[in-house]
């Protein structure tokens, strides 16, 4: 084999040269161990779809695209991508798991065209003895036979040692005796999954270490799994030993708990190992998480690191202002890195600033007045529904600012709205009209409607009559949640004019009631 040289690694120096920095390959096993995850499988279309992107866009070295032999749709989908490849100049970027199975799988890549194959090997005594029942030689001479067969058919090969974190903790020798072999072998890498996501990140460092000083001519690639929530952390730690590749997967896709993701690993790499050089293009990760989201039907966690829906939302106040003087709580993760935005989010813990920082991206500006009435307002919406959008702002303003005009002459004090399958709808309502309280029940339409009847004894009895309603409009923000503010416009009719009040409530009956009370102190 050709002898890769690699510079030694000197982190903690940040004069370290940037023309010396150690490249280290990202191959993406996305659509082979990422659809590993419970539930998903990939189309056709989908599984060129995402190829594409990690390629062109992402920027990755490598893509493992399927695993030899699945079914007739995975070979289906491994050629339309091979035959993408190969018009575009990344046939040696696409690789596809094999086993060690006397040379079908082989033959499944001469036909699918692929020209780099995974070979699945056991990594530890205890597979090998318990799963395989055959001895270390028995092993290496069924390999060499199908990394031959490879060979001769133009086919790269790179070695699995699944399971080969248990066998550095219980089988050490045998993996020694295992990588002698392959180093007189023609593989072009050896790829070290922590299969069972077992590793400490001081055992992670330990054995690459070792390794890596042992087998200066082999290049290894690291696979971390996420199973004790340490595979970005192992990742680390395999940048730090020396490592020449790390596996990684979209949204941390794969079996049980996953794989370490892409997005946490590439930002801990650049912003950690100022030695090491990837190629990935870091505003693309977002545009193509979120795709394979989409696509594998797993939804992101909203706090996921980096590409989770909240992760550059502030929410408390004081961060927002902070913010504003500073930058106090700003990280090196800037959310531009990843063409995302700090958003500020509003609701019960809300401040001024918040407010001030969604008005500034809606182009409106406040007077302190006026911007404490909205941010009182914002947080007596936000105790009753999670979160207010920025689409809701102006509702909100709006509807403050209209409720300043007048004073509250009648206050709807409390209501019971009824609706029950074979009844008509009812409302008991509490109404005080200057300064003197009524309380009256009637039927209705509906349960507004009912409202409306109650609230007509109670004027009868001040012998006053009430507006005529001729229109009644509903609407929520453009943009805005499914659980956003709705805007109740309702339009009234008395003998010297018509005119509208506006209500502004996550529930649609209590918007039409606050549009009604505003109606009855106007007139």
């Amino acid at each position: 084999m050709v002898k890769i040289n690699y510079s030694p690694n000197q982190l903690n120096q940040p004069n370290y040269p940037p023309m010396d920095r150690r490249k280290i390959e990202i191959m993406d096993t996305t659509l082979r161990d990422g659809e590993q995850t419970s539930g998903v499988s990939f189309s056709i279309s989908e599984k060129l779809t995402i190829t594409q992107l990690l390629l062109e866009e992402l920027n990755v070295d490598r893509v493992e695209i399927a695993s030899a032999r699945v079914s007739d749709g995975e070979f289906q989908a491994v050629k339309s991508i091979v035959n993408w490849a190969a018009e575009n100049n990344y046939t040696n970027a696409v690789e596809v798991l094999t086993f060690v199975d006397n040379g079908v799988s082989i033959d499944w890549l001469i036909n699918a065209g692929v020209k780099v194959q995974n070979l699945l090997t056991k990594g530890s005594m205890n597979h090998l003895t318990h799963q395989l029942k055959k001895t270390p030689q028995q092993h290496f001479d069924e390999i060499a036979h199908v990394i031959s067969l490879a060979q001769s058919n133009d086919i790269a090969t790179n070695v699995y040692l699944e399971d080969w974190s248990n066998g550095m903790r219980h089988s050490p020798a045998y993996v020694h005796q295992f990588l002698d072999f392959l180093a007189t072998q023609p593989v072009k890498r050896v790829l070290l999954p922590d299969t069972l996501g077992i590793l400490t990140p001081a055992e992670t460092e330990q054995f690459l270490t070792e390794l890596i000083a042992k087998y200066p001519t082999l290049h290894f690639d690291f696979h971390a799994h996420n199973d004790y929530d340490l595979g970005t952390a192992n990742v680390l730690e395999a940048v730090k030993a020396g490592i020449h590749g790390l596996h990684l997967t979209v949204n941390g896709m794969g079996e049980r708990a996953g794989n370490a993701a892409m997005a946490s690993a590439v930002a801990v790499i650049k912003d950690f190992t100022p030695d090491v050089e990837i190629g990935i293009k870091e505003s693309a990760i977002y545009t193509v998480s979120k795709l394979v989201e989409t696509f594998s039907g797993v939804r992101i966690p909203s706090n996921k690191p980096i590409v989770g829906d909240n992760v550059f939302t502030q929410t408390a106040g004081i961060h927002a202002d902070g913010d504003n003087k500073n930058n106090l709580y700003f990280n090196d993760l800037l959310p531009e890195r990843f063409g995302r935005k700090r958003e500020y989010a509003l609701g019960k813990t809300s401040g001024k600033a918040n407010i001030e920082k969604n008005l500034q991206e809606l182009g409106l500006k406040l007077n302190d007045a006026d911007l404490k009435k909205v941010t009182q307002r914002v947080i007596e919406l936000g105790d009753k529904k999670e979160t207010v959008t920025k689409e809701d702002l102006p509702y909100i303003i709006s509807d403050v600012l209209d409720s300043s005009l007048y004073e509250d002459k009648v206050v709807v004090e409390s209501y019971v709205l009824m609706n029950s399958m074979g009844l008509r709808p009812s409302a008991t309502i509490a109404v005080t009209v200057d300064g003197e309280k009524f309380e009256e029940n009637a039927q209705g339409d509906g349960q507004f409607d009912a409202f409306m009847n109650a609230l007509t004894k109670v004027y009868a009895k001040k012998n006053r009559r009430l507006p005529k309603l001729i229109d009644y409009a509903v609407r929520i923000a453009p943009g805005s949640s499914s659980d956003a503010l709705c805007e109740t416009i309702i339009t009234w009719e008395t003998p010297e004019k018509k005119f509208i009040t506006r209500g502004l409530d996550s529930d649609q009956t209590v918007c039409a009631i606050k549009a009604t009370q505003k109606m009855l102190n106007i007139i």
